[in-house]
């Protein structure tokens, strides 16, 4: 079993107390959260290990020498305020506010895990300052506190943390201008010029250019230093000091992995053939030891070169047999594959991303007018072969979601027929008018809504999309589908792309499928028409997609071994009813359950309840939803959907205590 050591806070307090130059204790303190934070993202099975490593100097010092906040104390209305706008290198400000003390040991060891630590910075956690993990807002919210401050007279400055890949969307420049304008001087943005985005170079994504230049321009007072080099970071930020009637901001130049000689970047976007292979997920076993040996080797070093003795780890518990970690393909080992498996669970192979993504490839072998969208995703979306053969009809658009939907209209309006790809929780609310004003030019686009769902939930709320079918469901020419296995998929890509007359978006889910899913033979998509799974006459429950069909089968199989038949129906139309259909199939069923992989609102439950309503087939009837209540929970998926009430037990729980009393049992 693989051994995870952890650098305990005492001994972080002994370095803070030893006589020595302060460079080299902010040097040793860095690394020695490095060292922690490899620790915290592999026994979670994922996490962002190269931009926590880019920026570890950055808040390093910023806490131990430029802010107040820990002298006054991070509740007191006059403390400076630092937060990550890209949210990505929450790992390393866990890490280092857990040195503070100010984050326990055990909450460190739940890193994405319920009740511990989500994947990206929540207000919910102490010391941190805002939610974020969405790009680009940092800027404008940094504004805000800075504002208040200014306002409500309590003093205090606000430093905020972008990534340069970040710099692409559209509303940092808003905040730019109004920070001039509202003279806003004790707001200090930092960018980490780490030059790598997710997988590739930020000049080759979508290149920002100069971006001093760019502050300046917008009336900003700019310095530049090497983000690692505490005394070129120190002397930026001592000029600052004299800078009072306009916002500040210290362009970074940092290097993604800095810390482990095979992660940094250019090395490692060598070794990974153009492609960086550390942005997400855990690493492997062996790259595991090599990079956290290679650590505390440099730790010792340091604590040698000034006299201290060596580092007293100490041993963590031994990872959850139930995780599922990072395989050791890093170019495919983004987030959203560091899938658990869990109690009845037995997780596959089986991708619906790489499905549709493969049968998005054979229709653009056959169709020339379909041209795809991305933002930055590529690897995620299982699209990276489309952009390998066919370079002319792929746009990368990077962290830009808003103009790259309407980039898609104007596609559209000429001829082409635009397939666009982000994250749902990122396409469809923050380009959602954009979308729909696409659809009231009648014009024709697809939307391939990745991420979809509450799983993977490690990530946080931020990525969680729970609130995109209500967003999408609710334009007239939009058809929202969920594909529950590999073979539906491929079905809805090729009905959106060659059947469809509408604007469609396919909702995926990002990691494996808990189940092979099992469609009848020669079941093909109909619109509005859902398919049988498993018969059943005491209750009839509607599901869609892959994790919550998984959990509807297991709660039937538990149901049915206490004589209780429930007739599971996959119904991958979000937003369309054949009412025929529907109607003939609820008949023998007084009861009937729907479980939402999103919000109680706006979904499949909705259009269903709506539909029966209106035939008048109500009547005695009830209808009970299982969604996602409120915020969605971060942890593991079982903590996830168990918290929720989504596992198959509660599910099963559920359809127990809404059976009539009366019931007979079935045979």
């Amino acid at each position: 079993m693989l051994k995870l050591q952890l650098i305990p806070h005492s001994e972080f307090e002994r370095v803070r107390q030893a006589a020595m130059p302060a460079d080299e204790r902010l040097s040793l303190i860095a690394n020695m959260c490095r060292a922690n934070t490899i620790m915290a993202v592999k026994r979670a099975g994922s996490g962002h290990l190269g931009s926590s490593f880019s920026a570890m100097e950055i808040v390093t010092f910023l806490y131990h020498e430029e802010m107040n906040t820990l002298r006054v104390g991070i509740d007191s209305p006059a403390r400076d305020v630092y937060f990550s706008s890209k949210g990505h290198d929450a790992p390393s400000l866990y890490a280092l506010l857990f040195s503070l003390g100010v984050i326990s040991r055990e909450r460190l060891l739940r890193l994405r895990r319920f009740r511990g630590l989500d994947g990206h910075p929540d207000v919910k956690i102490p010391g941190i300052e805002a939610n974020s993990g969405s790009l680009g807002m940092g800027i404008s919210k940094g504004r805000g506190i800075a504002w208040a401050k200014r306002f409500r007279g309590t003093g205090g400055n606000v430093y905020v943390m972008t990534g340069d890949g970040e710099l692409q969307e559209g509303q940092n420049y808003e905040a730019l201008t109004n920070g001039v304008q509202q003279r806003v001087g004790n707001l200090t943005v930092i960018v980490d010029h780490n030059k790598v985005q997710s997988d590739k170079l930020v000049a080759e994504i979508s290149d920002i250019g100069d971006i001093v230049r760019r502050f300046e321009t917008f009336g900003w007072y700019v310095e530049r230093c090497d983000g690692h080099d505490f005394s070129a970071i120190r002397a930026a930020f001592t000029r600052f000091r004299a800078i009072t009637d306009r916002p500040k901001a210290l362009v970074a130049d940092t290097i993604k992995g800095r810390g482990v000689s095979f992660m940094e970047h250019p090395v490692a976007l060598e070794k990974g053939s153009g492609l960086y292979p550390w942005h997400a997920g855990a690493p492997d076993d062996v790259s595991y030891q090599r990079a956290f040996a290679e650590l505390i080797a440099t730790v010792e070093r340091q604590l040698s070169t000034a006299g201290l003795p060596p580092l007293a780890l100490e041993d963590v518990e031994p990872l959850e047999t139930a995780l599922r970690v990072a395989s050791s393909d890093h170019s495919d080992s983004l987030e959203g594959e560091q899938i658990s498996q869990a109690v009845a669970t037995t997780v596959t192979d089986e991708y619906v991303s790489r499905a549709y993504g493969a049968a998005l490839l054979e229709i653009m072998r056959r169709r020339p007018d379909v041209v795809v969208l991305d933002a930055d995703l590529s690897a995620d979306c299982k699209i990276r072969e489309i952009e390998n053969e066919f370079p002319e009809r792929f746009i990368e658009n990077g962290i830009a979601e808003q103009d790259m939907v309407s980039m898609a209209g104007g596609l559209a309006r000429h001829g082409l027929l635009p397939v666009v790809h982000s994250f749902a929780s990122f396409l469809t609310a923050r380009a959602n008018e954009q979308i729909y004003n696409n659809a009231t030019e009648g014009s024709k686009i697809i939307y391939a809504c990745h991420y979809a769902g509450l799983i993977p939930a490690g990530p946080g709320k931020s990525h969680q999309s729970i609130r995109d079918v209500s967003l999408l469901a609710a334009l007239p020419n939009m058809v929202v589908i969920e594909p529950c296995n590999a073979e539906e998929a491929k079905m809805a890509t090729e009905y959106a792309v060659d059947v469809a007359t509408e604007n469609c978006a396919i909702r995926l889910i990002i990691g494996p499928s808990p189940r092979r899913i099992p469609l009848p033979s020669g079941y093909g998509l109909t619109l509005g028409r859902g398919v049988e799974l498993r018969p059943g006459s005491d209750a009839l429950l509607f599901a869609y997609g892959p994790v919550m069909l998984h959990e509807a089968l297991v709660a039937s199989e538990m149901l049915a071994r206490d004589g209780v038949g429930v007739r599971v129906v996959n119904m991958p139309w979000l937003n369309r009813v054949d009412r025929d259909w529907l109607a003939e199939l609820v008949k023998p069923y007084d009861t009937l359950f729907v479980i939402e992989d999103h919000a109680p609102v706006g979904a499949l439950s909705t259009h269903l309840l709506s539909a029966l309503t209106e035939m008048r087939l109500i009547g005695e009837r009830t209808l009970h939803t299982m969604a996602i209540q409120g915020f969605p929970a971060c942890g593991t998926p079982q903590e996830a959907l168990a918290q929720h009430g989504l596992d198959g037990a509660s599910i099963a729980a559920t359809v127990r205590s809404g059976l009539p009393a009366t019931r007979p049992v079935s045979r």
